[in-house]
């Protein structure tokens, strides 16, 4: 479990194409604090430690990536030297500083807006017809597993919707946010509770 409030930027620095994708991250963490077999989300999606080593804050981590999870995540964002947003998973005690977050990326979504807004980052996201139930203004949304609250919605007529974030410049610096353009693609994971209701409304009737 997550809280989609992410602790550091990592980079991929070797990808390695076995059974499964092979991936060594590099990351400013401590590994004395890194567990074989832990769980790291990694820009929206949980994936297992299978070994780990390096320095504090510069440590380096490898984990596998099964095809299913290539296929249903951005592309491209699994090469060498692609940037990561890093949350090492939940400790009892730790606080729950965003929303309840899986780790498992519900669907792609496309940038079709980001330009300033004040001082912060304003992004559009257009997200397909499957997710457009569950996402409402003022509702959280996780997006590059980073924990975020729908400014506004707009639904269109194929059944998607494009709804607007609000990215504040400390979010836009700790993580890859800041980097958004338009036609970029993004993980995105609906709230768990919104997935819930949503099952409930429909047994309800």
């Amino acid at each position: 479990m997550f809280t989609g409030i992410v602790t550091a930027i990592g980079t991929i620095a070797q990808a390695e194409q076995r059974g499964d994708l092979r991936l060594r991250i590099a990351a400013p963490l401590d590994p004395a604090r890194i567990d074989i077999g832990a769980s790291i989300a990694c820009s929206g999606v949980c994936l297992t430690v299978v070994d780990r080593g390096g320095a504090k804050d510069a440590a380096w981590f490898d984990v596998d990536v099964s095809g299913e999870t290539v296929s249903r995540t951005v592309p491209g964002m699994w090469a060498e030297s692609a940037r990561l947003n890093i949350e090492p998973s939940l400790r009892m005690g730790d606080e729950l500083g965003g929303h309840i977050v899986t780790g498992h990326v519900d669907a792609v979504g496309e940038v079709m807006l980001a330009e300033p807004s004040g001082d912060s980052w304003r992004v559009d996201i257009r997200a397909p017809a499957s997710l457009a139930p569950f996402i409402a203004p003022k509702g959280s949304i996780t997006v590059q597993g980073v924990s975020l609250t729908v400014n506004d919605l707009r639904d269109e007529a194929d059944g998607a919707c494009t709804f607007m974030l609000n990215i504040i410049p400390h979010t836009g610096e700790v993580t890859t946010l800041g980097a958004l353009r338009p036609g970029d693609k993004v993980n995105l994971e609906i709230d768990v509770l919104a997935r819930y209701l949503k099952r409930m409304q429909a047994l309800a009737g």
